[in-house]
């Protein structure tokens, strides 16, 4: 069956929920067109900061989207079959992930543009507004710890590698280099890093052009995409192979130890970065890069739609697979933790309610930016499985990591029309590592903000010491070197990565838990259970179905008995089920206790805190 049969009706749906539920769900959160929002009220400039919706989109829609609606729908089309991974992706993205967060983004704006755990703290408690608070951050630290390392890998492994015939380090399983040599078409790690490098300086110069000259967004535009192609060009030709440079210094160390030196140095280098990012005002990084971004993400989007209407691919993967994994992880719940970003992720709370929100210059903007970029983010995740279905269950692809396998999927998809496969694969490279950017820079500057709520320190005192804990925390972590048991080097991401999944789809459960507080104790209608509370039980379930599978069996091993594990995932493991149990508990003495906070009016309360920005 030729993919045409399963893309397009896929794209019909979400279109008709985008007009119809989202419809709905304007209409039941009462967004208000002559409104002033937070970012007009509180304009500073530095996070508030109102911008077109337009604007806005491609900022918010480039950084939820990251790098998870390409690595989920891949593992769990591969794992479980593309029709259940399909299925959770429509479903999940209309009625859970949609509502999370267009419901998180109501929820900001009515609040003064504060975070979804001031939120809770107004129609909760304020002990539900710190162990929000701490879980938040801990789910930050994680992805900061991953995402770096994950960047950090993709950077090693350059000509020299061919040329010596040894595979850069992470081609076995043990591994953790994504930009994989023999399957991206001559693509290197080395001119992954040079693209990566010269397309940071892109938006600071875009954003310097866009404040201080007359220069339009569209011209902006017109001049600056174009060179994002120029420097994934210049890439190919100029590799910046840090671990040969480390070698040539020291003659001693082999290659492979001389990139794991060179890895260490990105992962600094990149939480340097990750530091900087964080305090700058929103207008000379954080909004043109989201803006470059979001053409990336439209770009790969085209590329996809291109291979699939004029194509001809056919499905050739298994439709369904198997109700476990390999390693005894069954369908549910693990299914509903792989496929976060592109059917319901947490982390698009803390966007929502972080950065975008502050910058919402219309709440009508809100279906948009929230409800819309979910919905696209879908066919993201989509077209991502698509590279999965299009490939014969005995291909040697699917022995690779899922940014090697989505990158040789653009590649066919463009060849299509007669795009270069070394310059397709390597823009579907670059694209996963400027989704990363945009997680990295984002997280931190949602860090930072978690910290000066927590201190109260509003101006740059505030902002460096936020930003400072929140990128040097993660160092600890990435300058960790560890070992199996064959004394292979296991990258630090996959330590994180398992509890990464279900934390993440954790928080997205407690961040529909206080839009379901909020939306009850200022609306007392009977809807509210329906949209925001059933949501809310699913991932519940889910995420706690699957945190428990991982954290536990790390305490009490199929050898019998009970033990202390060293590691410290699964301590946090432990920790994040704690907080998560302690507010539901708030949760329910909130909705059925006798507290003074929250009103039954029709109207949603503004809540009264601080007006100072953040």
């Amino acid at each position: 069956m030729n993919v045409l049969w399963v893309v397009i009706p896929v794209a019909i749906i979400l279109m008709l929920a985008y007009i119809f539920y989202g419809g709905l769900l304007v209409r039941l959160l009462k967004l208000d067109r002559d409104a002033i929002t937070p970012a007009v009220e509180l304009r500073d400039d530095v996070d508030y900061s109102p911008i077109s919706a337009k604007f806005l989109f491609g900022q918010h829609f480039s950084a939820i989207a990251a790098a998870g609606p390409v690595v989920g729908p891949i593992l769990a089309g591969m794992l479980f079959g593309w029709v259940p991974a399909l299925l959770w992706i429509v479903i999940g993205s209309i009625f859970i992930g949609g509502v999370h967060d267009i419901g998180t983004l109501a929820a900001s704006i009515r609040h003064k543009a504060k975070s979804i755990a001031e939120v809770v703290r107004e129609h909760m408690s304020k002990r539900s507004y710190y162990l929000f608070l701490i879980f938040i951050w801990m789910t930050l630290v994680y992805i900061v710890v991953a995402f770096t390392d994950i960047t950090a890998g993709a950077f090693l492994g350059g000509p020299e590698h061919l040329r010596l015939g040894t595979p850069a380090p992470g081609v076995d399983a043990a591994g953790g280099n994504l930009a994989n040599i023999s399957d991206s078409g001559g693509v290197t790690g080395g001119a992954i890093a040079t693209s990566s490098l010269l397309y940071l300086l892109l938006p600071v110069i875009m954003g310097l052009l866009l404040r201080y000259t007359k220069l339009s967004l569209v011209w902006a535009t017109i001049i600056f995409v174009p060179l994002v192609g120029v420097v994934i060009w210049c890439g190919q030709y100029i590799p910046f192979d840090l671990g040969v440079i480390v070698q040539k210094f020291n003659n001693e160390l082999t290659l492979a130890q001389a990139d794991m030196i060179a890895r260490k140095f990105w992962s600094v280098a990149l939480l340097a970065y990750c530091l900087v990012a964080g305090a700058v005002p929103v207008w000379l990084l954080l909004q043109p890069r989201g803006h470059l971004g979001g053409f990336f993400l439209y770009i790969a989007l085209a590329a996809g739609l291109i291979g699939v209407l004029f194509g001809g691919h056919t499905i050739q993967y298994a439709a369904f697979t198997s109700w476990t994994t390999p390693r005894g992880e069954s369908l549910a719940p693990f299914l509903f933790i792989l496929i976060a970003c592109g059917a319901c992720s947490g982390f698009h709370a803390l966007i929502s309610s972080g950065t975008s929100s502050k910058q919402l210059k219309n709440e009508m903007d809100a279906k948009p930016v929230a409800y819309g970029t979910m919905l696209v983010e879908a066919m993201t995740a989509t077209l991502a499985l698509v590279c999965v279905m299009i490939l014969a269950k005995d291909s040697p692809l699917l022995k690779r990591d899922p940014n090697v396998i989505y990158a040789h999927g653009i590649g066919q998809f463009l060849s299509v029309i007669k795009v270069p496969m070394a310059f397709a694969v390597a823009f579907g490279l670059m694209a996963f590592t400027t989704f990363v950017y945009d997680t990295l820079d984002v997280c931190t500057r949602l860090g930072r903000v978690i910290i000066q709520e927590l201190t109260r320190m509003p101006g740059w005192a505030g902002r460096w010491l936020g930003t400072t804990i929140t990128a040097g925390t993660p160092l600890f972590f990435v300058l960790q070197t560890n070992l199996d048991d064959q004394g292979r080097f296991i990258p630090v991401w996959r330590s994180f990565w398992p509890l990464f999944g279900a934390t993440n789809q954790l928080l997205a459960a407690l961040s529909l838990l206080g839009v379901t507080v909020w939306l009850w104790r200022t609306r007392k209608a009977i809807w509210v259970w329906f949209v925001a509370g059933l949501p809310t039980l699913v991932m519940y379930v889910m995420s706690l179905w699957a945190l428990y599978s991982l954290t536990i069996p790390r305490f009490r091993p199929a050898t019998g008995g009970w033990t202390l594990p060293a590691d410290v995932v699964p301590w946090a493991g432990v920790v994040l089920m704690g907080l998560a149990a302690l507010m539901l508990v708030e949760a329910l003495l909130a909705i059925f206790g006798k507290s003074d906070k929250g009103s039954s009016d029709s109207t949603p309360e503004v809540a009264e805190v601080s007006t100072q920005p953040a």
